[in-house]
């Protein structure tokens, strides 16, 4: 193997350009080429093909986004935009591939390899869903920005005597929101993964009111409840004042934290390495500290849990 390339696929998440940056310079120190493809797959079905040498990837370490960009493609879940896809890999004499994001972008993985194209994944995703490593690059950095957010709110719900309810991403899981949660002490939790039971948050609400306190924070992960109909329950069962502050798409941008840019260059490395040892079809995952491939499918397959433990101190910690 004498040339690969890098793509990012999906969401963004902060620390895909370390992970890039990983994957470039320890290409070149193994004697490869390296190639960026631009906008994810599309881009690879329009042959957006450029190559990156170490200055290419200089200063990004610490950048969110991705220089890469990225893109969802309708066109390469056809045979005939896969097929494009890998005629674009073959022209630009591309063998092996390293593809960094989440569920979605390993899935299209899985169809390069049904073509004969070698990949390997690294997980970039701030939703940390994916089976095979202990964290996701972006999910570090994502709750980090809930907290400060969340700090800020705090201040605003305290000077007016309101409650609020924050609305964090997690269309299918409540990692970011348990964390976040937990580590700014919420009165309650709302993830995916736990029945969404209003009556009980509307009632540790009260309590709170009773037992002293002025305001509270109620953290809501999208794919729980709407942040807007818990605050309408809420206020409609215990009459006080109740605002929502809807968090999106800033968590997905800022500089990467220091765990991050750890992960991300971890993985970008070993990613590489895995290519030129001849594993394919898996995606590069960090497991009790020790670098882990796991095939994609086992990484899609299994559902990545909460921590119950977690949540349950969560609740018990914010009486």
């Amino acid at each position: 193997m004498r040339r690969i390339g890098v793509l990012t696929s999906g969401g963004d998440a902060p620390g895909m350009n370390a992970a890039i940056r990983a994957v470039v310079r320890k290409g070149i120190y193994e004697g490869l080429e390296v190639f960026g493809i631009e906008h994810g797959y599309a881009g690879l079905i329009r042959g957006e093909f450029q190559p990156l040498d170490r200055r290419s990837v200089a200063d990004i370490i610490h950048r969110g986004g991705t220089i890469l960009f990225t893109a969802r493609s309708e066109a390469f879940k056809s045979p005939e935009g896969q097929a494009e896809a890998v005629a674009q890999l073959r022209r630009h004499e591309v063998e092996g591939l390293v593809v960094i994001g989440g569920d979605g972008s390993f899935r299209g993985a899985m169809a390069l390899e049904e073509h004969g194209v070698p990949t390997v994944g690294v997980p970039g995703t701030i939703d940390n869903d994916l089976a095979g490593t202990d964290t996701t690059i972006g999910f570090d950095t994502s709750v980090n920005t809930a907290i400060q957010a969340i700090d800020r709110i705090r201040d605003t719900a305290t000077a007016h005597e309101r409650t609020f309810v924050v609305e964090v991403m997690g269309r299918n899981s409540g990692f970011i929101a348990l964390m976040a949660g937990l580590a700014d002490g919420a009165e309650s939790i709302l993830v995916p993964e736990e029945p969404v039971d209003l009556e009980t948050v509307c009632e540790r609400v009260r309590a709170a009111y009773r037992s002293g306190k002025r305001h509270s924070i109620i953290v809501v992960a999208e794919g729980a409840a709407r942040g807007f109909e818990v605050a309408q329950k809420i206020q409609e069962k215990t009459g006080l004042d109740t605002r929502v502050t809807v968090l999106g798409h800033i968590q997905r941008g800022g500089p990467p934290t220091a765990m991050d840019r750890l992960l991300a260059s971890q993985l970008g490395a070993a990613a590489v390495d895995a290519l030129l040892q001849g594993r394919r079809g898996c995606m590069a995952g960090l497991v009790h500290g020790e670098i882990r491939f796991t095939p994609y499918e086992q990484a899609l397959a299994e559902r990545k849990d909460i921590d119950r433990e977690t949540y349950r101190l969560a609740a018990i910690l914010a009486i």
